[in-house]
């Protein structure tokens, strides 16, 4: 095995291990169940143990209090926080951390590392946008405007809002925000952001796309957790579910069905991959986000046919809250919808392709020909 891949499985081997902490070997969701419905929809308690395993930092250099690893480790903790229903706002917070890490280390507040403060990034302004600098203006030192979608925003202490000139730090309380908590459909809570004149100061960010592209291939690794863990949970029901006095697994027809959910299980798990390795190595940066776009647009449409197959293979008990996999299901709903839908990320993914495209097959300049010399007769 070469060094770096054996380096980067076994620092996936102890972040599965460190997993435990806050996903329980069992499967069972009763914390999980406890948090929905009541605001903020997570545990603070929960959130002190991610912040001292280090989560956050996983992706931040070691200047700037990090553990300086990569894409690759990063997507394999969010798909286990999938596979958890994990409540905790982890991915908007690393794209907060993300965010500020370009605008310097000390950008960083020392209580946030220290989990004492939970910041969050606020970077969407409409349901369909994936651009990080609409929906907010910056006049005078005063930020004004609307961001929505902040996940776990309704237990933010602070939040790091993208604007069209950089990235403002605004504590939940300052004067002129209004945080309206909006209660989701698997009992967790997002938050919309409406700044009325909000005094900030506004810290340089250079290339902000960059650290959204990699906060969506986390997103994409935990829509693919969570999506795995549903279909082992519907091939149980299939094994011990009878009708006719046989196991309903045995019928030819789910098992076709479930056998094309394998397939693309595998698909969305190679893009994923490949999308971080991408950005791991540093290749051509709009490839490497085509293959991120790729990623979370198989990732989206995957979580909604595990979904859908998921509640037609166990039948009307499969969407209630008594049985676990409802809850995937309502959870699979609701984050397919994150990051932008997936015909905006196909949108994207074009426009970079085109460019792409355009930019290598623009003919060099030919060299001017050389002046005639008149010769005499």
């Amino acid at each position: 095995m070469e060094p770096a891949l054996e380096e980067w499985v076994e620092n996936v081997r102890m972040l599965t291990e460190s997993a435990g902490a806050v996903v329980p070997a069992d499967g069972t969701l009763a914390r999980v169940r406890a948090a929905r419905f009541t605001e903020p929809g997570f545990s603070r308690e929960v959130w002190a143990t991610i912040v001292e395993m280090g989560w956050l930092g996983i992706c931040l250099g070691e200047e700037a209090g990090g553990y300086g690893l990569g894409l690759r480790e990063a997507v394999a903790l969010t798909g286990l926080l999938g596979k958890g229903l994990v409540p905790e706002p982890v991915i908007p917070a690393t794209l907060a951390l993300r965010l500020l890490e370009q605008a310097g280390a000390d950008a960083i507040p020392g209580e946030v590392l220290a989990g004492e403060s939970v910041l969050l990034a606020a970077w969407q302004a409409t349901p369909d946008g994936i651009d990080p600098r609409a929906g907010v203006e910056v006049a005078d030192g005063r930020l004004t405007g609307t961001k929505i979608a902040v996940a776990g925003g309704a237990g933010a202490d602070a939040f790091a809002v993208t604007t069209p000139v950089g990235v403002a730090v605004v504590p939940c309380d300052a004067e002129g925000l209004s945080v309206t908590p909006l209660l989701m459909h698997d009992g967790t809570f997002h938050a919309r952001l409406d700044f009325a004149a909000v005094p900030c100061a506004v810290l340089a960010c250079p290339d902000m796309e960059a650290s959204l592209y990699e906060a969506v291939l986390l997103h994409a690794g935990y829509l693919l957790g969570l999506s795995e863990q549903a279909f082992e949970i519907t091939l149980d029901y299939l094994r011990i579910r009878k009708q006719f006095e046989v196991p309903i697994g045995s019928f030819q027809a789910l098992q076709h069905r479930a056998t094309e959910i394998k397939v693309q299980l595998e698909l969305a798990r190679a893009a994923i991959g490949a999308a971080a390795a991408a950005l791991d190595l540093r290749q051509d940066p709009a490839r490497a986000r085509m293959a991120v776009l790729r990623a979370r647009t198989r990732a989206g449409g995957f979580a909604r046919l595990v979904a859908r197959e998921a509640i037609q293979m166990h039948g009307a008990i499969g969407y209630t809250d008594e049985s676990d996999i409802g809850l995937y299901a309502k959870k699979a709903l609701v984050e397919a919808g994150m990051f932008a839908p997936e015909f905006r990320l196909k949108e994207r993914f074009m426009a970079l392709r085109d460019a792409a495209a355009a930019s290598a097959t623009v003919p060099e300049t030919a060299p001017a020909p050389a002046p005639e010399t008149a010769g005499a007769e």
